[in-house]
């Protein structure tokens, strides 16, 4: 991201530096360097007053999500996708602690629940490192493990949600469709490519007896207590009858909101809020002090996203003061348009696997642009592509570095592969719920 954020500041100062040389003084005109000094001073404030407006739906959601989490809905949640999974990983013991932080991390990433996904997605290569015969070496597992976490089904998007109501959508929710779509499509390549890619990066595998190695005392004591005892209660699994019929429920959403999205996506909101203080209450949870220490996390993570919106909410308005994004949108649009990619939502697409800040700052421009909007089909495309896809290069970084694993074989393939198909299935939601 540092060099990425360089780049595209220079860009901007030496396009604007180009255009200041030849340029001819009119009236009420600015220099192209002034236009770029004011641009960097209103994208800074802009940023601010964004994080600000944030505040309020990013505590409102986090707050739902913290009653929901609390009733139990992530262990559900694992019970139901538990036999799949087992079938999708026959080499990981079904019984293996690395199988329950598995399910629990696509769980939370399925459920939008980012802080709580990471510590599972960790702790889960660390149970895999376990089972590993070559370490340092990246196992099948552990790369289709990787490829489903950067495309994992989502359900609840709730950080785009909030980022679309603060900039004024008439109907923030519309993404919850096309997010599905996309990451069902996105999810089932990862698989298709992990497999593939496998066969021809063939490694021969074996399975320690005692399912361990030295570091496995290390890696429990740094579990936290809630952790560990999430982790037990998502251990078992429901009859997969039940699991078979939570899928085809799921798969029945795509076309009932082909058919009736735009109908119902005003009452998901109102009905998801209701919904999930409901669960709550049936579940004993204690909905309204819960809930409050929810919107206390959202508040901080409002306040301390300030400093990433600035930066590339600046540098993204000095490239389009200086005109080289104009220059970038008027050449790539007759080619990436006739696919359904307006060039404007170009950057977006390309920054995501690179940079979850870069992504989120991009989209909030996005968006809050205008000439487009929340509500366009641009606008619901890139928010799409934020909600169906994953910073895919810092999830490598932080998953691999933590079990020391230099050679990762297949598995930046498969997820890139992933990555391009949440893509291109982002643009087909798009086109069949917006036309």
């Amino acid at each position: 991201m540092n060099r990425i954020f360089l780049i595209i500041v220079l860009a901007a100062v030496c396009f604007a530096g180009w255009k200041q040389i030849g340029f001819q003084p009119a009236p009420d005109l600015p220099s192209p360097m002034q236009a770029l000094s004011t641009a960097m001073v209103n994208s800074a404030t802009g940023a601010v007053e964004l994080a600000i407006g944030l505040v309020g739906v990013m505590t409102l959601f986090l707050g739902l999500m913290k009653v929901a989490e609390a009733g139990g809905m992530l262990v559900i949640l694992a019970r139901l996708i538990r036999p799949l999974m087992v079938r999708l990983f026959p080499e990981v013991p079904a019984d293996h602690p690395a199988m329950g932080a598995m399910i629990l991390n696509l769980s939370a990433n399925a459920l939008g629940l980012g802080n709580a996904a990471t510590p599972f997605g960790i702790r889960a290569m660390q149970e895999l490192e376990s089972l590993n015969a070559r370490p340092g070496t990246a196992t099948n597992a552990m790369a289709l493990f990787l490829a489903i976490n950067t495309s994992s089904v989502t359900l609840l998007p709730t950080g785009v949600i909030a980022l679309r109501a603060a900039a004024g959508s008439a109907d923030p929710a519309i993404i919850l469709p096309t997010t599905l779509l996309a990451t069902i499509g996105s999810t089932s390549v990862a698989i298709l490519a992990a497999k593939l890619y496998q066969r021809l990066s063939p490694l021969e595998e074996s399975h320690p007896a005692d399912g361990g190695n030295a570091g496995t005392d290390e890696k429990t004591d740094a579990t936290i207590p809630d952790e560990t005892s999430t982790l037990e209660a998502a251990q078992g699994a429901y009859p997969i009858w039940v699991s078979v019929l939570a899928l085809a429920a799921l798969a029945a959403l795509i076309p009932g909101a082909v058919l009736f999205g735009k109908a119902l996506s005003p009452w998901i909101l109102p009905l998801l809020m209701a919904g999930f203080l409901i669960f709550g209450a049936v579940r004993r949870v204690p909905v309204y002090e819960v809930f409050v220490d929810g919107a206390k996390e959202g508040f901080q993570v409002a306040l301390r996203i300030i400093p990433y919106l600035v930066a590339i909410l600046v540098a993204v308005g000095m490239l389009r003061a200086s005109g080289a994004l104009d220059l970038l949108v008027g050449a790539l649009a007759p080619v990436t348009g006739r696919f359904g990619l307006p060039a404007e939502a170009l950057p977006m697409a390309l920054m995501r696997p690179l940079s979850g800040s870069g992504a989120y700052g991009i989209l909030a421009s996005i968006i809050n642009d205008p000439a487009i909007g929340p509500d366009s089909y641009t606008g619901v495309l890139v928010s799409t592509f934020q909600g169906s896809t994953e910073t895919t290069f810092y999830v490598m970084a932080v998953y691999f570095g933590a079990v020391q694993v230099r050679r990762i074989r297949h598995a930046m393939a498969a997820a890139l592969t992933a990555d391009a198909a949440g893509v291109v299935f982002a643009i087909v939601a798009c086109w069949l719920f917006l036309g």
